[in-house]
């Protein structure tokens, strides 16, 4: 009687869709986390030295869609909560204010610190700032559960730049007070606005000069360094930017091989060599080509073949739901302006290239081009330039818009 296996293989189906290891998604951690061992090693330093009380800089990552900040931020976390952090993470939204982002998260951070050992009222008062905090931003989150005594003239003005960061101060000493330290997460920091950032970064400065065990994890889109210089120019000496870019071709053969060797099946080197040429190295697309490879492959050797049969999966999954998504948040002047940065097939484009190919005026393009910026869809990575945010969205758009839109 032959085994499973052998008709298994006999029938195409060797490989378990169970067992494989790759997982394409927002946010979902890789198998296998390659290529970022500096920015975690930065990430410990920070954490040990605010711990000890010495100033360090906090840490706003940079980079383009699908290269892995958000997995990079839940890793920085754990790290986190590893050291003894309480820990607050959020991700920000073009339609909601910085203040009603944070609120909630404090509340409960403050009732974690309130929970533990200790004597004293630090707590309390950080509660009491909280509520006066939230009466400033008219929004409502109920009692916050404990007798509170009034306390007027704290984090109640209504100005975000002066509330902010006596909040923070307030929270900072109620840390300290229970022998605690925080740290704040946010994702997609680009989103705020001028003044809600400005505010952010002036809570931030005011911790570190008193070297108070708060810090501050951020990621956004390469704008992001431009942002907070422009709201504040000491930003680049409060914070740090390191880039997360794609990954070499080395760290590219070993986000797919270990994953898959751990399963039993092993990528060829040309099949390697492939993945790398299409995904130029972005780790959420090495999980979209990992995973398809894993489904077409009928035996645990992943050839060039396979790769060839699952790219045509890869492309419609991705066309069809990552780059479709935004897209459609496009109007249709939009769409024109970014099917022209296309068709110029390079990764930075200037602004005048891009103008005469639409036959108008580089001041002409100024509306779009903003919009298109505040909508995270392209960026300037130099004066005059523009590039995609999205990676490979360009052939996207090659292959979606006709010529003649």
């Amino acid at each position: 009687m032959k085994s499973l296996r052998s008709i298994l293989t006999i029938t195409g189906y060797i490989m378990d869709e169970i067992k494989n290891p790759f997982s394409p998604g927002a946010g979902s951690p890789p198998p296998e986390l390659v290529g970022r061992s500096s920015i975690l090693r930065q990430t410990e330093i920070l954490l040990g030295r605010t711990l000890n009380r010495r100033p360090e800089k906090s840490m706003l990552l940079t980079g383009l869609r699908g290269v892995g900040k958000t997995v990079l931020l839940n890793e920085m976390e754990r790290l986190a909560q590893q050291h003894g952090y309480h820990t607050i993470s959020i991700e920000a939204h073009e339609n909601k204010s910085l203040g009603a982002s944070l609120a909630p998260y404090l509340r409960r951070l403050f009732f974690e610190l309130n929970r533990l050992a200790g004597t004293g009222d630090k707590v309390k008062r950080g509660l009491i700032a909280l509520r006066n905090f939230i009466g400033t931003i008219r929004i409502n989150y109920g009692d916050l559960g404990l007798d509170l005594d009034p306390l007027p003239g704290v984090a109640d003005s209504g100005d975000l730049e002066n509330d902010l960061p006596e909040l923070f101060q307030a929270l900072s000493e109620a840390a300290m007070e229970k022998q605690s330290a925080v740290a704040i997460l946010i994702d997609e920091i680009q989103y705020f606005k001028e003044k809600e950032l400005s505010a952010l970064i002036m809570a931030m400065h005011r911790i570190q000069q008193k070297q108070s065990p708060i810090v501050l994890l951020g990621a956004g889109l390469p704008i992001l360094p431009g942002l907070a210089g422009d709201s504040k120019s000491y930003a680049e000496r409060l914070f740090s930017f390191p880039d997360v870019g794609a990954l070499s071709q080395e760290d590219v053969a070993r986000a797919l091989q270990e994953p898959a060797r751990r399963e039993g099946a092993v990528f060829a080197n040309d099949a390697l060599d492939k993945i790398y040429e299409l995904t130029h190295g972005y780790p959420y697309f090495l999980q979209e080509w990992g995973y398809q490879a894993w489904k077409q492959a009928q035996t645990e050797n992943i050839t060039l073949d396979v790769i060839n049969r699952a790219t045509e999966k890869v492309i419609e999954r991705l066309d069809q739901n990552f780059f479709r998504v935004r897209f459609d948040r496009l109007t249709p002047g939009e769409k024109r302006f970014l099917r022209t940065m296309a068709e110029l097939r390079s990764e930075r484009m200037r602004a005048g290239e891009i103008a005469h190919a639409l036959g108008v005026t580089v001041n002409k393009i100024g509306p779009t081009r903003a919009h298109l910026m505040k909508k995270g869809m392209i960026y300037s990575p130099s004066y005059g330039e523009l590039a995609f945010t999205v990676p490979l969205f360009g052939d996207f758009m090659l292959r979606t818009v006709p010529k003649e839109h």
